[in-house]
């Protein structure tokens, strides 16, 4: 088969090619699926660039979501079916022909569901569900603050809040061409890093500060979140995009006089310790696209060759909403 291959670590693509590498087989509580869509994340650049813990060994084959159908079944797994329409988790070796993964990560597909969509689902959409519903405990109402807000988990948050019950939605990006993007996506206000982004999201809210800032650039923008941050709300880390050391939270005191809350969320560390909530997220954004509910925009890379160049965009920051791999079907 046909399969993404990381050599080993680079800031660029010169190390990423099409390979042909051997099928995976099933093994015990496993299946293989025949992979239609795989998804791009900013996971993968991390990945690429050698951040710890995002590359299993070199030659490395990235990709984290994926939709298609079963191609087998390993023992001790009955509940999916040969043939039968999935979208899956992969930890790893999805932008692929062929994906393995251990089948309790596989969520059989609704039949309203495209496979294209669908390929956004395992890793972005699950995340922007649970880091409202789960880690930020968002309420109808709420006024959330979402960093990288034209990126597609930011784009995925916009779309989600109002299915949710709705709020005030305020988004930064990393430059001001970006502004137009967050707003068309859903956002009521976007303000660009580079400008005031406390004045900004000041304005937004009346002075009052968002009650939750969901936040992906691990720790550099954490003394805005404190400042911008409503008494009682909360502030969720779910990455770190620029990658380096994140530095130290703030002293307990500081939290407690400022009744605030910071917390932590990884979509891919609740795949591998509590898979029955990550996929209970997936089945509910899964139903929402079924039933019309939530429409997620995509835009489809035409193979896996080209998908380096895509996975480059996101590196340099200039990618706009999610990108899906076409490998199949």
């Amino acid at each position: 088969m046909q399969a993404l291959a990381m050599i080993r670590p680079s800031q660029g693509t010169d190390q990423t090619e099409v390979r042909k590498v051997e099928d995976p087989q099933p093994g015990p509580g496993e299946v293989t699926i025949d992979v239609a869509y795989a998804g791009v994340n900013f996971m993968d650049v991390m990945a690429r660039r050698g951040d710890a813990g995002y590359a299993s060994g070199w030659p490395f084959t990235p990709g984290l979501e994926v939709s298609g159908t079963v191609r087998e079944v390993g023992p001790g797994f009955t509940t999916l079916a040969v043939g039968q329409r999935v979208v899956a988790y992969t930890p790893g070796g999805g932008l692929a022909e062929v994906a393995r993964t251990r089948a309790e990560f596989a969520v059989p597909l609704p039949d309203r569901v495209g496979l294209a969509v669908a390929a956004a689902a395992p890793l972005m959409l699950t995340t922007a569900m649970l880091l409202l519903t789960d880690a930020a405990r968002f309420r109808p109402g709420d006024s959330v603050l979402v960093h990288s807000a034209s990126g597609g988990i930011g784009s995925a948050i916009a779309q989600l809040m109002p299915t949710l019950g709705g709020g005030l939605r305020i988004g930064t990006v990393g430059r001001p061409d970006k502004v137009a993007a967050a707003l068309a996506s859903g956002y009521d206000a976007a303000v660009a890093r580079t400008e005031d982004v406390v004045a900004g999201v000041r304005a937004a809210t009346n002075g009052v500060g968002a009650d939750i800032v969901l936040d992906s650039q691990g720790t550099a923008l954490l003394e805005t979140d404190l400042a911008l941050t409503a008494p009682g709300g909360r502030i969720v880390l779910f990455g770190n995009a620029g990658g380096g050391e994140p530095a130290p939270l703030p002293p307990a005191g500081r939290l407690i006089g400022g009744n605030l809350a910071i917390g932590g969320f990884s979509i891919t560390g609740l795949w591998a310790h509590a898979p029955h909530r990550a996929s209970a997220g997936l089945r509910r954004v899964l139903d929402l696209i079924a039933d019309g509910r939530l429409d997620v925009a995509i835009t489809e890379v035409g193979s896996l060759a080209e998908t380096p160049a895509t996975q480059q965009l996101l590196a340099e920051g200039r990618g706009h909403g999610k990108y899906v791999t076409r490998i199949s079907g």
